[in-house]
């Protein structure tokens, strides 16, 4: 069988759910959290290795809550996203308190990964049908023509919306099934009809629920991190004085590789309903979803039980 990880990135602050670690808040009838679901459905889809990516002062609690559980199942392995964590002679600006991004936190799993792999958020829950779509791309031959090859699950926006505040949402321009373009939208909140974004001058636009959007669930290879590595160094390099708060995103790197023609990344439509815990508000709608989960038995009672 061939290998392939799944990467959680869980270094994230979560300042909106309040106080709190929200990526280790239980929801599950057994106390599971998000990362349970989400271990389950990539193990059963195929995947074979599990790297979470964390803050090194969380480690101890974490390997407490979840860690520890999973490595009796599977092989894991531990990635740390710290602040201060540069390459060559950069140093962090003494008033940086903000993580460097999403495509940081991936570099800093680079060591401990030399097979395809998927990255996904610690606190959503993507469903069963991406994870074994993106495993089966991970594992295919693809096309020696130039562009490395990739993929991201696509879900549909009005299966990703929060009952309790508005949402950032990728929109995702797609041409004969890959990407061209990603759109960054904000304020885009749940309507009786559908869904529309809000802007600051008090007028709003409605959205098309059925169109496709990336919720930072990306099929990549260990190629792929060797320019994520070369990305974040001239990303650094760029740095200007008042850019106090800019941060390597992993879609910014992705949407630059497609524009340069030297990525080809290919949608993976999903019709599962997303969620997760953005709001403190959210947790008990994402409480009663998994308990109605289990008992429609698409979760046995206790996951690893």
């Amino acid at each position: 069988m061939k290998k392939t990880a799944l990467v959680i990135m869980a270094a994230g602050i979560g300042s909106r759910f309040g106080k709190g670690i929200k990526q280790l808040a239980p929801v599950g009838p057994k106390g599971e959290i998000i990362m349970d679901y989400s271990i389950h459905d990539a193990l059963e889809a195929g995947f074979n290795k599990v790297v979470f990516i964390i803050r090194k002062d969380l480690e101890d609690e974490f390997k407490k809550v979840i860690g520890d559980r999973i490595s009796n199942i599977t092989e894991v392995a531990y990635a740390f996203q710290e602040i201060d964590d540069l390459p060559g002679n950069f140093t962090k600006p003494a008033d940086r308190t903000k993580p460097w991004g999403t495509g940081h936190a991936v570099l800093a799993a680079k060591k401990v990964l030399s097979e395809p792999f998927a990255v996904i958020n610690a606190d959503d829950y993507y469903g069963k049908e991406a994870y074994v779509k993106v495993h089966d791309y991970l594992v295919q031959d693809h096309p020696q023509d130039g562009p490395m090859h990739i993929c991201m699950a696509g879900f549909r926006l009005g299966n990703t919306l929060s009952d309790n505040g508005s949402v950032t949402r990728g929109v995702c321009h797609i041409e004969d099934g890959k990407l061209v373009g990603v759109t960054e939208t904000h304020n885009i909140f749940k309507t009786a009809d559908g869904a529309e974004t809000r802007n600051d001058d008090g007028t709003a636009e409605t959205l098309d629920t059925k169109s496709l959007v990336s919720m930072n669930m990306w099929g990549l290879t260990p190629e792929f991190m060797e320019i994520l590595e070369k990305g974040f160094v001239e990303f650094l390099g760029g740095i200007k004085e008042g850019d106090i708060k800019k941060e390597y995103l992993l879609p910014e790197l992705i949407d630059q590789l497609i524009h340069s023609g030297k990525a080809a990344v290919d949608v993976l439509e999903t019709k599962d309903e997303w969620f997760g815990v953005t709001y403190q508000e959210d947790k008990a709608s994402v409480q009663a979803a998994f308990k109605k989960l289990t008992d429609d038995g698409v979760y046995p009672e206790g996951l690893y039980q």
